[in-house]
């Protein structure tokens, strides 16, 4: 833990200066609290700077914003008793001290003006209860009453009061505990960890969006599997996700057993959480992770067992694609292109393990870049995360195989260009050629015309796709209109 010194320095800025000078003015305290200190004593960049005074905490903004100058605008919401500063890169957020009070239905606190010691109190956990004070005669005195400096160098995830009234008051605070432990690596107090458990069902008061706010980020953290392990042993998974609860468990059957899915979907989502880590970050790397987390969420639907096969899972990646949907709408996470991107890496995570299987064929290759488009590159990190054999050997015989596929599918791109390719015949070209309105023979031509060149009958061309639409319209009985 860095000493106490280096963090004065890391305070000891024009702009906490200052915000000290404003509140002397004003003849209140000031402190930096929450987050942004935790994460100075843990070295981790931190923009959201929350400032809490001891009284007037709106009144403070103003006095900031005011001496920031032009260019600072200050937002005001009286009704929270809260206000933000924004100028350039700086943002911050002002409140007074309060305390908080709860009823049984809801998270949303009947709030008073309190005491800091009481604003602490309030906090979720004690690495986040730190304050340090930004007035001119304490300047960067750390005020630590529940010992949060302690749990930080012990990696320890504690509630600074009672953790049944902390978690019952706002059950949010629960998801809260198992995504800090998953994105600092921290462990999770033992009396703390089991109230999450006693305090569960709690968790039904609060909204789906909340929930998949803080799943996200245990997706998006270092070891995504901390997290979803936590999640499970509290008994949340259970009530929030049963359908990923069902991957877990093994069964034997007349001397023949299959993996535990949910194990080895931990290990996938770690997998990839690792190669993704060693480039820039995009916005489609959390709804590459829910790919992950849900390519084999169909399997405990389609489960059986074959007397010579022994356990099958036929069509589970057709059953998964079809639950994400239903998944998406409950935990209220987008409808649109980022939940059909899941589903297509799902529906096609089988197929390039086909393609080594039955032989890498261009034919193949041409369907499964027509199918997955410009997310072929994200379906092949998917199914190279999805190796989590144990035996060295055979991770690099699947390794290779991948690698194959993945030369067969940069020669037929460059050779044919069928990633996105759309048939260069249109329906409108085959129905003006031939006179037709919109009816079947147009889309049995225009099929025919694509799996020709998928199929590499013809070349992804014009010419050659026009003289074989009017070889297939002709079987239909159809000829050329002059025009």
């Amino acid at each position: 833990m860095p000493d106490e010194d280096l963090i004065y320095d890391k305070i000891d800025t024009p702009l906490f200066h200052l915000i000290g000078e404003a509140a002397d003015s004003l003849g209140v305290e000031a402190y930096v609290v929450g987050g942004y200190v935790r994460d100075l004593f843990l070295y981790r960049p931190s923009k959201d700077i929350d400032i809490v005074s001891v009284g007037r905490g709106i009144d403070l903004a103003k006095a900031v914003a005011e001496r920031l100058g032009r260019g600072a605008k200050l937002s005001v919401f009286a009704r929270f008793g809260t206000a933000q500063v924004k100028k350039g890169d700086i943002e911050l957020e002002f409140v007074g001290a309060r305390r908080e009070s709860y009823t049984p239905d809801s998270r949303k606190p009947f709030v008073e003006d309190g005491t800091l010691q009481e604003d602490q109190e309030r906090r979720d956990f004690t690495i986040n209860a730190l304050a340090l004070c930004l007035n001119a005669d304490r300047f960067g005195e750390l005020v630590d009453p529940f010992d949060g400096l302690d749990d930080m160098d012990n990696l320890t995830l504690r509630t600074p009061l009672d953790p049944d009234v902390t978690f019952s008051d706002d059950p949010l605070r629960m998801m809260r505990a198992i995504r800090f432990a998953s994105q600092l690596g921290f462990f999770i107090d033992p009396d703390t960890f089991a109230a999450i458990g006693r305090n569960r069902e709690r968790i039904s008061i609060v909204s789906a969006e909340r929930i998949s706010t803080e799943f996200n980020k245990i997706l998006l953290s270092p070891r995504p599997s901390v997290g979803l392990e936590l999640f499970e042993q509290t008994g949340l998974m259970e009530i929030l996700f049963p359908e990923l609860l069902e991957l877990k468990g093994a069964e034997t059957r007349e001397g023949i057993g299959h993996k535990d899915n949910l194990t080895h979907t931990y290990k996938v989502v770690d997998n990839l959480a690792k190669a993704l880590a060693s480039r820039p970050r995009r916005e489609e790397d959390l709804w590459l992770l829910w790919a992950a987390l849900l390519h084999d969420i169909g399997k405990p639907r389609t489960k059986r067992f074959d007397h010579r096969l022994g356990w099958t899972f036929h069509n589970h990646n057709y059953v998964g694609m079809k639950m994400v949907s239903r998944i998406f709408r409950r935990l209220r996470l987008p409808l649109d292109h980022k939940m059909h991107y899941v589903e297509k890496l799902v529906d096609l995570h089988m197929r390039p393990a086909t393609l080594v299987d039955e032989g890498v064929t261009d034919s193949a290759v041409r369907r499964l870049l027509f199918e997955a488009g410009d997310d072929i590159d994200d379906l092949m990190l998917l199914v190279e995360a999805d190796i989590t054999s144990k035996n060295p050997q055979k991770v690099r015989k699947y390794l290779d195989n991948y690698s194959l596929v993945r030369q067969k599918l940069t020669d037929i791109e460059e050779k044919d260009r069928i990633r996105n390719f759309q048939p260069p015949i249109s329906g409108e070209l085959i129905m003006q050629t031939f006179a037709l309105s919109p009816c079947r023979e147009v889309g049995l031509i225009k099929d025919t015309i694509k799996d020709a060149i998928l199929d590499g009958t013809i070349p992804n061309e014009y010419e050659p796709a026009y003289a074989f639409m009017l070889c297939e319209a002709e079987k239909l009985g159809l000829t050329p209109q002059s025009i």
